[in-house]
């Protein structure tokens, strides 16, 4: 990436990003591992436990390629639409896709062709549909099955009761390869709240594993919730406003305690 290149950024990038969005970007992924650290050396684990995954929603196409010149090698998105069109426009770069959000059936076609992981596996008819079309593809995906933890109607995600007898299932789609499972905590200033959520999948998980040996792994934490996730186990990550930023959108900010009026992933 070369100094020239900034002149793509725009004046509201340049806002909200700074003049060398490569270095803040650099500095905040340093930040944020140090803080996986530390909450891994709380809880006597090795950091290589732990994976980062940065989430780049409404993070603009140029800025992309200067966090991709910080390191940035995983991106992690929410809505499909989306990641497809960054996807398309950073076709150049080496770059692995998450999709973390909600999906429908009706856009699976678009996310088999170039996500190598998804985060939101909630229901049978989701997970046919995606076999099939990862058959016609050739090809297979990374999932985690996502469970409702906090009880809250706004969120996705199975039941906790129902989270065995899916998994029980999850063999009848090949294409699909299993990883663990994923949560939102319940967005409160309430510390014991948000960990009861995280060991609740936790416990899921130890309980899943027995009849999927493949469902090892814990996705669970955001920018403000994540080194309690780490303390609880959590493998993955998914880290967006700690590296990037707040977002100008109506729930720029999420800390326990500052309740986001829609669920976010990040």
């Amino acid at each position: 990436m070369t100094m020239t290149q900034r002149a793509d950024l725009s004046a509201d990038d340049i806002a909200r990003f700074g003049e060398d969005p490569t270095a803040s970007f650099a500095a905040n992924l340093q930040d944020v591992r140090s803080r996986i650290a530390a909450a891994c050396l709380r809880s006597g684990r090795s950091p290589d436990d732990v994976r980062l995954l940065p989430v780049t929603k409404t993070v603009p196409v140029p800025v992309l390629r200067y966090a991709f010149a910080a390191g940035i090698r995983d991106f992690g998105e929410n809505k499909l639409q989306e990641a497809r069109d960054k996807n398309a426009a950073l076709a150049d770069l080496d770059i692995r896709w998450s999709i973390i959000g909600h999906l429908q059936t009706n856009k699976v076609k678009y996310l088999v062709r170039f996500a190598s992981e998804f985060h939101a596996l909630d229901s049978f008819r989701l997970a046919e549909e995606l076999n099939r079309r990862l058959e016609a593809q050739e090809r297979d995906l990374d999932v985690f099955v996502q469970v409702n933890t906090s009880g809250e109607p706004s969120k996705y995600g199975l039941q906790p009761a129902d989270v065995i007898p899916f998994v029980e299932r999850l063999a009848e789609f090949p294409r699909l390869k299993p990883q663990g499972l994923m949560t939102l905590a319940i967005f409160s200033s309430d510390v014991e709240r948000v960990r009861t959520c995280f060991r609740l999948l936790r416990d899921l998980r130890d309980r899943a594993v027995a009849v999927h040996p493949a469902l090892t792994q814990l996705s669970m934490g955001m920018s403000g919730d994540f080194e309690i996730a780490i303390e609880e186990g959590a493998n993955v990550v998914r880290v967006g406003r700690a590296i990037f930023g707040a977002r100008p959108t109506s729930d720029a900010h999420y800390w326990p305690g500052l309740i986001s009026p829609e669920p976010d992933q990040q």
